[in-house]
Parts: structure tokens; C-alpha cells; sequence
């Protein structure tokens, strides 16, 4: 039976459900996969741990690894090589071992534009704001523009980092308008809609991915939305494939995140 070892480097991470995700998809197809949560959080720890990790990931011959908050961008120069993609985006989420190298790729964008088609097809693209301009909304930011955003505006805690992404996204579409917004309220007036790209939901900060109460207030104003779910297990999909060069089955997959999330809306 093939094995493969796999991991998570973030911090905050122990709700995550990408074990369970991997290591049941892989079951279904006759696989061994170990899932391990490398969690920065417990020992105090930061991006500064990362080279020392990348290191140990090296001489413990994992097969894979994904990357979260705060690691996306950080990781980056300790890779040997990176697809065009995550070049693009200037984040990494996914690692995959090839031989002695290791290759940085996203899946954050086309999982988070796989969900979108799903959830929200049809939906007003005209004028979106961006909450959050780190490694995941760097991903997303470029995803939606592929998708046909017209205007993207960004804002972020960290003014320079929302400038800094408004000025990449728009060298990559120039026929977009993409701008960084200071006023999160006023940019919210004339908004079609909002991307939450922010680590709100992981274990270290209020609230679930699927139940936020940025969620709750945007489905009382009569909002159409997409929870956290639906990037989740795109994400996922597109991951499995990168660590074991098979197809994953999408609807199996959202049916065993669904079920661990809420067991009684699953049965």
C-alpha cells in the first residue's frame, strides 16, 4: 500500500479539518496518508520558526505539506522552485516534495473560485471589496479578478500591505480597477459584495468558518453568501491532487466536510 506523509505549518491551527479531508479521501482510494498539524501557537513560536521546519520537512521525507496564516508569503524564499500560479499570487498554501526539491503551488485561488461558481453563481461582480490582503486574500484577490471582477478594492489593518497588493493586482489586470480603501465603511456603500480573507475562524481567533457573524449580520440584511466551507474543500480538492496525482472526488468530499462540521445537518 502507498504511504504518504503530509503536513500543516500555521499557527492557530487545531480545528483545522484538512487531516480529516486528506486522510479520508485517500483511504477511498487505497491509500496510507498521515495528515500531521504543525502548529506555531502552542510554543510562542512565529514565522521565524519556518526555516528551521522547512528544514526538518526535508530530512523527515514528507511528501507534502500545506502551508496557512501567517506562513503564505514568509515561506516562500525557502522553496526551491514555485508554479506560475502561486508566482502570481505571491503566496503559497501548497508544498510538494519532488525528490530533494521542494515546489510551492496555490490552491487557494481556484479553490475559492471553484465554491464561488457553486454558492454564488450569477452574483454581482462589478464592485468588490477585499477584507484582508495576507497570503489568502492575495490568492482570492487574484482569483476573483479572474472571474471577472471589475473593480477590487482592498483593505487591510496594515495600510502598506493593502497598497502593496492593490499595486501588484493591478499590473496583472490592468484593464481592472483595483485600489487600496482606508474607510471599510464607506468603501462598503457602493460594494456589490464582500471576500473576508482574514484568519477570523482558526482556532487562536473568534469564531467558526462557517458561522462568523459577519455571516449572520450579511444573511439578515438579506445578503446571498458563501461560508468558509466551500473554499475549504476546493482547496482540498486541489491539494490531493498535487500530493498524490489523483483525481479527488469533489462531492465525497464536501459530504465528509459537512458532516464533520455539523453532524446533524449531515444526517
Amino acid at each position: 500500500m502507498r504511504k504518504l506523509l503530509l503536513g500543516l505549518i500555521g499557527s492557530g491551527i487545531q480545528r483545522s479539518l484538512s487531516p480529516a479531508l486528506q486522510e479520508e479521501e485517500a483511504r477511498q482510494h487505497g491509500l496510507r496518508l498521515h495528515y500531521q498539524l504543525i502548529d506555531l501557537a502552542p510554543a510562542g513560536a512565529g514565522v521565524e520558526a519556518l526555516p528551521g521546519l522547512i528544514s526538518a520537512v526535508r530530512i523527515m521525507g514528507f511528501d507534502g505539506l500545506n502551508i496557512t496564516y501567517p506562513c503564505k508569503q514568509a515561506v516562500i524564499p525557502l522553496l526551491d522552485s514555485l508554479s506560475d500560479e502561486a508566482k502570481a499570487m505571491g503566496a503559497v498554501n501548497t508544498v510538494v516534495r519532488q525528490g530533494s526539491r521542494l515546489t510551492g503551488h496555490n490552491t487557494d485561488g481556484p479553490g475559492w473560485s471553484w465554491g464561488f461558481r457553486r454558492a454564488l453563481p450569477g452574483a454581482n461582480l462589478s464592485r468588490v471589496v477585499l477584507l484582508g490582503a495576507g497570503g489568502a486574500g492575495a490568492a482570492v484577490g487574484y482569483a476573483a479578478l479572474g472571474l471577472g471582477v471589475s473593480e477590487l478594492s482592498i483593505f487591510d489593518v496594515d495600510p502598506s500591505r493593502a497598497a502593496a497588493l492593490a499595486s501588484t493586482l493591478g499590473a496583472q489586470f490592468p484593464d481592472r480597477k483595483t485600489f487600496q480603501v482606508k474607510d471599510l465603511r464607506e468603501a462598503m456603500r457602493t460594494a456589490t459584495g464582500l471576500i473576508h480573507a482574514t484568519p477570523t475562524g482558526m482556532a487562536a481567533t473568534p469564531g467558526m468558518p462557517l458561522e462568523t457573524e459577519l455571516l449572520k449580520a450579511a444573511k439578515r440584511a438579506g445578503c446571498r453568501v458563501m461560508d468558509g466551507g466551500h473554499m475549504n474543500v476546493g482547496q482540498a480538492v486541489g491539494g490531493f491532487k498535487l500530493f498524490t496525482g489523483l483525481d479527488a472526488d469533489p462531492a465525497r468530499m464536501e459530504t465528509h466536510f459537512r458532516r464533520i462540521v455539523s453532524p446533524a445537518v449531515a444526517a
